[in-house]
């Protein structure tokens, strides 16, 4: 997939810069799973909860870094562990909206996006 996307992705970031909107511009490219290290049969590897990728630029991210990695064998996560609610937090954050104040009404009770859980990645802020 990659082959895929780098050059367009790497376009747009350049064509964002140019034209001055990239420091406004949250770029967001994200996996649902990662995958798991052993071939699932002939077609593919399988979907693995343990670990997935998410690529951000722009709008207040740090340029350049890796944060977080898996083990040896791609199995799951271990240093930098975040969870989707850490995005959905981040993301908030960098957009101006406290995740822990936003809230919306459902079943009669007022709930959060990130639910319960959820702390902004400082780390990969600049």
């Amino acid at each position: 997939m990659t082959r895929a996307t780098d050059q367009p992705m790497a376009a747009l970031v350049k064509d964002l810069k140019a034209r001055g909107m990239f420091e406004d511009t949250l770029f967001v490219c994200s996996t649902e799973f990662g995958r798991m290290p052993f071939a699932q049969s002939s077609t593919g590897r399988d979907h693995n909860g343990g670990t997935s990728i998410t690529w951000l630029a722009g709008a207040g991210i740090k340029g350049g870094i890796a944060h977080g990695e898996s083990d040896e064998w791609s199995w799951k996560a271990t240093l930098g562990r975040t969870y989707c609610y850490d995005l959905h937090a981040t993301i908030l954050h960098l957009l101006g909206i406290d995740h822990e104040k936003l809230t919306f009404r459902h079943n009669g009770s007022n709930r959060r996006l990130t639910d319960v859980h959820g702390e902004v990645v400082r780390e990969i802020l600049s």
